[in-house]
């Protein structure tokens, strides 16, 4: 039987398929005709093309197939169109859940976000168990993922086998295109981080995260979910371990997020004017506002999800982004400077 990963040329997807081929699985991967396929390289995948936009790509792509993993989604905090992410997130859920229905899989894991349980709550610490609403998620990537977290359930609800994880925020290698907290990695390493606002958010290996996945499929209870997370980290004491494993700086100044705020509206309004991306992603900021702690005790004892130390995954991300072009050559040879000093 065969087991279909969609998202496999992602950061988190792409280890998925790692840990498969590792098992020696049949795998087969959707990859839209524009997809990157530089992480698939030397993996033996089936390719199928096809669109989550596109329910009759999907029903090829689900025939014969065992077990699916569903980590495709639009990851942008910003979009000139936030249809588009609607239509991929939410209508592309739904679709690839009613092709795997028609398909008869024996299990669906959906890959969510820590992004719809992370909600402040007064003297506890979210956890699988706490209720959320639309109106508490802000912008059009939380809300899509919310969106879709309710398909995957009207589904479990209408018997497919359906596990939901909730990934909180990977580190670690082969973050290409990059993610948000790639690019957070990448500024440090680059310099172009003078500043920071008091957040916090909680961390987790990216190649563990990915085992959680494979756990969910095997011992997950259907219509659950599971956060899978490591550490609780304050945004500054992040900066503090990428600084002790690159030797860079950490910035000392931490704006208070009202300017943070004011900065991204001025940001946006410019963004418009001129028609490109935003360099402060008002969203991202507007998120900042609390800090994105997680209780991630569920996932532990009922997957035996076990985490390893998130140092040596951010060393993983500089080492990898080092030797993959991202960090000038300049700031890479300061960078071996601090760290043989």
């Amino acid at each position: 039987m065969t087991t279909l990963v969609t998202g496999a040329s992602g950061f988190l997807g792409n280890h998925v398929v790692r840990l498969l081929a590792e098992r020696g699985e049949r795998i087969r991967v959707l990859l839209r005709p524009t997809s990157p396929t530089r992480l698939l390289e030397g993996l033996a995948v089936e390719r199928v093309s096809g669109d989550l936009r596109d329910p009759a790509s999907l029903d090829k792509a689900v025939a014969g197939v065992r077990i699916v993993y569903h980590l495709a989604a639009d990851y942008r905090l910003w979009a000139r169109d936030p249809r588009e992410i609607y239509e991929s997130n939410v209508q592309g859920t739904r679709n690839l859940l009613e092709a795997a229905r028609r398909a008869k899989v024996e299990k669906f894991v959906y890959t969510s976000t820590v992004g719809t349980v992370a909600v402040p709550r007064d003297g506890v610490l979210p956890d699988e168990s706490l209720v959320t609403s639309l109106d508490e998620m802000v912008g059009a990537y939380k809300r899509s993922k919310w969106l879709a977290e309710q398909e995957a359930w009207k589904a479990a609800d209408a018997g497919l086998p359906v596990v939901v994880v909730n990934p909180t925020t990977p580190v670690g290698p082969g973050d290409a295109k990059p993610t948000p907290t790639g690019r957070i990695i990448i500024d440090f390493l680059n310099g172009r981080m003078p500043a920071y606002v008091d957040t916090g958010l909680n961390f987790v290996p990216v190649e563990d995260a990915a085992a959680g996945h494979l756990l969910a499929a095997g011992r997950g209870r259907i219509g659950e979910r599971y956060i899978l997370g490591g550490e609780n980290l304050t945004l500054k004491q992040a900066l503090e371990i990428l600084s002790q494993v690159s030797g860079r700086p950490t910035p000392r100044i931490r704006v208070p997020h009202v300017l943070a705020l004011a900065a991204g509206y001025a940001n946006a309004a410019l963004s418009r004017l001129i028609r490109s991306e935003p360099r402060i992603p008002l969203e991202g900021v507007k998120m900042a506002r609390h800090s994105m702690f997680v209780n991630t005790q569920r996932a532990r004892a009922e997957l035996g999800f076990l985490p390893s130390p998130v140092t040596a995954a951010f060393e993983r991300a500089v080492r990898w982004y080092e030797s993959n072009g991202y960090v000038r050559i300049a700031r890479r040879a300061h960078i071996a400077a601090a760290r043989a000093a």
